[in-house]
């Protein structure tokens, strides 16, 4: 039990600390509010989830080979996330009421988590951490559901902060939209820094 609780505490300090996954979620939230960024922190825990579980199953380490073969796709993403952040930040100003969010968020946010070849090696080298020498299968899932439920928790945070600030920016409308799209090139920024550990 002090293993899961250590997991959650570590888990709980890197949400806190904003990658790609976060500034698309703030990005999406500021943009069509809470809602869409709870839809979008599903679909980066469902890319991390799909991630956790090769690690489950040790296909890691196969994937950290095949790794370069996934290169086009993280750069695709960052390419998505720039274009999209500047469109953004040149959108003229909207009427907040009048916003619908886009059905594709889940799908995106779930792109950009699969694609971000960083945290593969990091969940394959972090996760394993908490669980005791010797421990089977069951017990990486339980650790690895663990982690997934403080993600989805931290993240929805970060959309709540992102959807309060939305509603304060409704006076502001182009700096909305700029700061919507600071953010976007933000999360590609980040995602094309992020590096296989060697």
């Amino acid at each position: 039990m002090s293993n899961l609780l250590a997991l959650a505490l570590a888990t709980a300090v890197l949400v806190a600390i904003p990658g790609p996954n976060v500034a698309l979620t703030v990005a999406n939230s500021l943009s069509y509010g809470f809602r869409a960024g709870v839809v979008t922190v599903a679909g980066a825990v469902f890319g991390v989830g799909l991630q956790l579980a090769l690690v489950v199953v040790g296909l890691a380490a196969l994937l950290e080979v095949a790794g370069s073969a996934l290169t086009w796709i993280r750069w695709a993403g960052v390419v998505y996330l720039v274009v999209l952040g500047i469109r953004t930040w040149r959108r003229p100003p909207d009427d907040l009421a009048r916003i619908v969010a886009r059905p594709r968020l889940f799908g995106q946010a779930t792109l950009i988590a699969v694609a971000n070849p960083k945290t593969l090696a990091f969940n394959a080298a972090f996760l394993p951490q908490f669980v005791p020498a010797g421990a089977g299968r069951a017990d990486l899932l339980v650790a690895a559901a663990v982690m997934l439920a403080v993600i989805f928790l931290g993240d929805v945070l970060w959309a709540a902060f992102a959807s309060r600030a939305r509603r304060w920016l409704t006076r502001f409308s182009t700096w909305r939209n700029r700061v919507t799209g600071a953010f976007l090139v933000a999360a590609g920024a980040g995602l094309a820094l992020a590096r296989r550990q060697p």
